[in-house]
């Protein structure tokens, strides 16, 4: 098969869909592979590395879509990239699509079949390609909230894990799963005051013993999150429905609630996200001010660290890539994960979750 892999251009996106030691597996098995110009190299990955590894280098996005039949990215495709799609087209990447109607219909119009690396689910439940990506923004989130906690970008001045003598931050997780895990694996080990929220009671006892009593858990309500959010330094949103938009837990009312100079991490923000009216934001302009309170809502939070993400992400969609590869569509009907993975086929919605957060037309996948 001919798999191309155009160059991200989402702002300040530097992560590739793809490294050398994924092209030459793909090589070893007898397809072709074709990157656009410098599509590696804000991930420490050059031309000639690829080269190297047996691919073609194309000079243009174009190109690389007419000459393809897989193509791989990071992020979805932004409106000229849509273009380029057509109905012999499989685009696999991360697609995040129930707060982009607009993105979902374009896809629809173009024919080809999308497949969504967030949606891809295992028997057991588990996100595969999903979780490298949780494991780095819940990671970054702690990072990022400490930076804009400092007087200087508009924070309140406090230090996360406080000094002798001096009270450390709070630090408000809101869902425990594999970004709040990671989230309270980074504060607790910057010494900051942290809570976790989760209204599932044996998640909440998984996490008890996991962290030894490190952290506080709490069973999530309204009531207990408002007591929460009031006298927290620093929140992070990290909850997740598959498919779905994020529940918007942040309200307004619990945001004029806040200190002045808190922070919000919206990690929920590639869903929609989790405080209500806040839109996307971008690496070069992170932060929308809501009465004193900073709000974080970049929806590409590991794009920032493209060298280890790339790796990480790669290392997870590779098998699903090798199975698209040398099967086509027909790798599908193989393999039940990856079909939870399709989002559009044929013009049409064919994941129910994604169709009822857009409030479009469902067709089954099977039909």
């Amino acid at each position: 098969m001919k798999i191309g892999i155009p160059k991200e251009v989402l702002d300040q996106e530097c992560r590739v869909a793809i490294t050398p030691a994924g092209v030459y597996a793909l090589k070893s098995q007898g397809h072709q592979v074709y990157i656009q110009k410098d599509a590696g190299l804000e991930s420490s990955i050059t031309d000639n590395d690829f080269i190297s590894a047996g691919a073609v280098i194309l000079n243009k996005a174009e190109d690389v879509f007419d000459t393809s039949e897989l193509i791989l990215k990071v992020k979805q495709p932004l409106d000229f990239e849509c273009k380029y799609l057509k109905s012999n087209h499989i685009l696999f990447t991360f697609l995040h699509l129930a707060a982009e109607k607009k993105l979902a219909q374009d896809l629809c119009k173009s024919g080809s079949t999308c497949i969504a690396y967030e949606t891809i689910q295992l028997a057991n439940g588990s996100l595969p390609l999903l979780i490298p990506m949780s494991e780095i923004a819940g990671r970054m989130s702690v990072q990022i909230g400490a930076h804009f906690l400092e007087k200087y970008y508009g924070g309140r001045g406090v230090l996360l894990g406080g000094v002798p003598g001096v009270e450390p931050a709070n630090v408000v997780i809101i869902g425990g799963g594999t970004v709040g895990i990671n989230a309270a694996k980074m504060a607790i080990g910057l010494y900051a005051n942290v809570y976790i929220l989760d209204n599932n009671v044996n998640k909440l006892r998984e996490l008890d013993h996991y962290f030894n009593g490190r952290l506080q858990t709490v069973y999530s309500t309204q009531h207990k999150l408002a007591e929460l959010v009031r006298k927290a330094d620093l929140v992070i949103t990290a909850v997740l429905v598959t498919g779905a938009k994020a529940p918007k837990l942040m309200t307004n009312d619990l945001l004029s609630s806040m200190k002045r100079g808190a922070v919000i991490i919206d990690v929920a923000i590639d869903q929609g996200g989790c405080v209500e009216g806040v839109k996307p934001t971008k690496h070069s302009q992170p932060i929308v001010d809501i009465n004193g309170v900073c709000v974080y809502a970049v929806p590409n939070i590991p794009g920032a660290v493209p060298v280890t993400s790339t790796t990480a992400l790669t290392n997870a969609t590779l098998p699903y890539v090798t199975k698209l590869a040398s099967f086509g569509y027909g790798a599908i009907d193989e393999d039940d994960a990856l079909a939870k993975g399709v989002n559009i086929h044929k013009g049409s919605i064919v994941h129910p979750i994604v169709a009822t957060a857009l409030e479009m037309e469902y067709s089954s996948l099977k039909a």
